[in-house]
């Protein structure tokens, strides 16, 4: 399998270098592979997927017709980073992470780097993400995101470069988690001839972030669910459950004498802290929006009188704006005074004028994505768009300039991956999952995203990719 693999030029490929030679944090898997049954792989691949429905591990599409529940397909071969790369990437996500927690209190209190025209004004008072009713309220800590996921891609040079920021409800840990345990169950040899990071750390690292949001003293900590129909109910119960904490719907909450009290068969229990899963809009319909059945009527005012935790906080949104992304360099240069370590996708902003024609002038090259937009949708990939599209999307752009960003296509790496006819190169991309709490945590790796189909660049779920599973190999004792 191995001898006929071949890597994708120009791409940089995360196991071969350009002489078809493995690299060194690759060999040990290597020389297992060469040596490997290509049947029993593919048994084995059978087998994941049976267990992977058995456990419930699926996901739906909003706007799909049928509403089945999907599988996410799940790829054996193992994304590798050695150990002095994880290190480089976490001291960049910690400083990242640190960073966007500084402008969310900056913002909502005192707004210093709005007052120095470090960022205008406009782009985050007049953000959609941006809440009014967040302002002059100290959280604990300081902290407003407390979980965060930080996309990234390597590009063809083999520097890693930061994608997007989550901040607001991230998705893909339980997958991360899941990941490992099929293969550790599958492949338990692979796990014996190598010293492989652990991941299964981080519900417990959540669990202590979530209890170290509130200073109460024993805080009872919910996950709060939209339902099963969310796309991410999985994760909302499988994190639930591996926290040991109750997963809730709205209507199992409501408020009184200035509390958030939770129903249960034993009365009513107060609750501390809320790792909700639910969107700003849709939190309170006393204050947001008047229809949502999936909030708690009365849970804005608990949370300003600081009688409750919202991990993530309210208005975290704005932070995770793609028209704030590219500022977020400059960010931890005025907040931590500190040069950023992980480098941004360097990124144009329709709303400017100047910006504006340039990227009209060369649509034909460049992504172009929408500002709020999530899961590959809303966005176009120049190089591969036809005429029509590109004649289309300009008209988009034109329409609501303000809307969009646009950035080079990046060149994201390739992994090993198994398709019908062996093994072949796939793009990849990764989601590091940071935990604020006293201290800022990571597991080793994250969740690695795969484009399943060939040559395409787009990894999500919702859009056909797959994941992997993401192996930070530890340093030699």
């Amino acid at each position: 399998m191995t001898q006929r693999y071949q890597p994708a030029s120009p791409f940089y490929d995360e196991m071969q270098l350009s002489d078809g030679t493995w690299r060194e944090h690759y060999h040990a898997y290597g020389q297992w592979l060469e040596a490997a049954d290509q049947a029993a792989i593919r048994r084995k691949r059978e087998e994941a997927e049976l267990l992977f429905h058995r456990v419930g591990i699926t996901f739906n599409v909003y706007g799909d017709d049928d509403g089945a529940d999907r599988l996410i397909p799940f790829d054996s071969v193992p994304r590798i980073i050695p150990a002095h790369e994880w290190q480089y990437l976490d001291r960049g996500i910690r400083q990242r992470v640190q960073a966007l927690n500084a402008f969310l209190h900056d913002i909502y209190h005192q707004q210093h780097i709005l007052k120095a025209g470090v960022i205008p004004t406009e782009q985050v008072m007049i953000n959609d993400q941006y809440q009014p009713c967040m302002q002059g309220i100290t959280l604990h800590r300081q902290i407003y995101a407390h979980i965060v996921g930080v996309d990234m891609v390597r590009n063809h040079d083999g520097d890693y470069y930061v994608l997007e920021d989550n901040l607001r409800t991230p998705s893909g840990v339980s997958y991360m988690l899941e990941n490992r345990k099929m293969m550790m169950r599958l492949y338990p040899e692979l796990f014996v001839s190598q010293r492989i990071a652990p991941v299964e750390r981080y519900p417990s690292h959540l669990l202590q972030t979530l209890r170290e949001s509130t200073p109460a003293n024993d805080p009872v900590v919910v996950v709060l669910t939209p339902g099963r129909f969310n796309s991410a109910y999985f994760e909302h119960s499988f994190l639930a459950q591996q926290m040991g904490v109750e997963l809730v719907e709205s209507a199992d909450l409501y408020v009184k004498e200035g509390v958030v009290l939770m129903r249960t068969t034993e009365g009513p229990c107060k609750v501390d802290v809320i790792y909700r899963r639910v969107d700003d809009a849709f939190l309170d319909p006393l204050a947001f929006r008047p229809d949502s059945f999936l909030g708690v009527p009365g849970l804005l005012s608990v949370y300003r009188a600081g009688n409750v935790v919202l991990a993530n906080a309210i208005g975290t949104g704005v932070a995770d704006d793609k028209s704030i992304y590219p500022y977020v360099p400059d960010m931890i240069r005025f907040y931590l005074q500190e040069d950023p370590i992980l480098n941004n996708v360097p990124t144009w902003q329709c709303r400017r004028p100047d910006e504006l024609s340039w990227v009209l002038a060369n649509l034909s090259q460049l992504v172009v994505k929408e500002v709020h937009g999530a899961g590959g949708y809303g966005m176009l990939i120049g190089p591969v768009a036809s005429q029509a599209e590109l004649a289309a999307f300009r008209e988009r752009i034109l329409a609501t300039p303000h809307n969009y960003i646009a950035q080079h296509t990046l060149a994201l790496s390739t992994c090993p991956t198994f398709v019908e006819q062996g093994l072949a190169p796939r793009h990849i991309d990764l989601r590091p999952f940071a935990l604020s709490g006293e201290e800022i945590r990571l597991v080793p790796g994250g969740l690695t995203r795969v484009a399943l189909t060939a040559g395409s660049l787009v990894v999500n779920s919702s859009q056909g990719g797959g994941t992997k599973d993401t192996w930070v190999l530890e340093e030699d004792a």
